[in-house]
């Protein structure tokens, strides 16, 4: 378990304030799922709020270290039904397989109606780009000269 110093825990309050709770643990308590749950979204936000249901409160604060202890992770606070937690995120190992393929562009459409979409794109912006090289053009305002007049500066 992590331990944090009274200035971290409350920065990580203040920064938990407005947030919401990721996962509920109710009456069967800290299950494998539930574990597994809780290191994603650990992993995910770093900082989550958990919510208890039908806990009584003496049972509130040993689930509390229990799940730290499980995820290795720091308690940062404890109010009522809601336990805020926070765990440094860790480093993914990356594994070393085959290159990963870049998409062909163009060809990223994943289905039916995302390759319609992407057609109806690609043709209004071929519509623009043409409306834009060969605009009609419109003769100059009344009162300009093309070159010269009262707006250019004297020599």
């Amino acid at each position: 378990m992590t331990e944090l110093t009274p200035a971290q825990r409350r920065d990580l309050r203040a920064r938990a304030h407005h947030l919401n709770p990721v996962v509920t643990i109710a009456g069967n308590g800290l299950a494998p799922n539930v574990v597994a749950e809780l290191d994603r979204s650990l992993q995910a936000h770093e900082l989550i709020k958990v919510k208890l249901q039908g806990i009584e409160r003496e049972q509130r604060e040993t689930l509390m270290q229990e799940l730290c202890a499980a995820l290795d992770a720091a308690p940062v606070q404890h109010i009522g039904n809601i336990l805020v937690v926070w765990r440094q995120r860790r480093e993914e190992e990356k594994t070393v397989a085959a290159p990963e393929k870049k998409p062909v562009r163009g060809a990223t459409a994943k289905s039916a109606a995302a390759f319609a979409a992407a057609a109806r794109r690609a043709a209004l912006a071929k519509a623009s780009s043409e409306s834009r090289r060969s605009p009609a053009r419109s003769p100059a305002p009344r009162g300009r000269a093309s070159g010269t007049g009262s707006g250019s500066r004297g020599r």
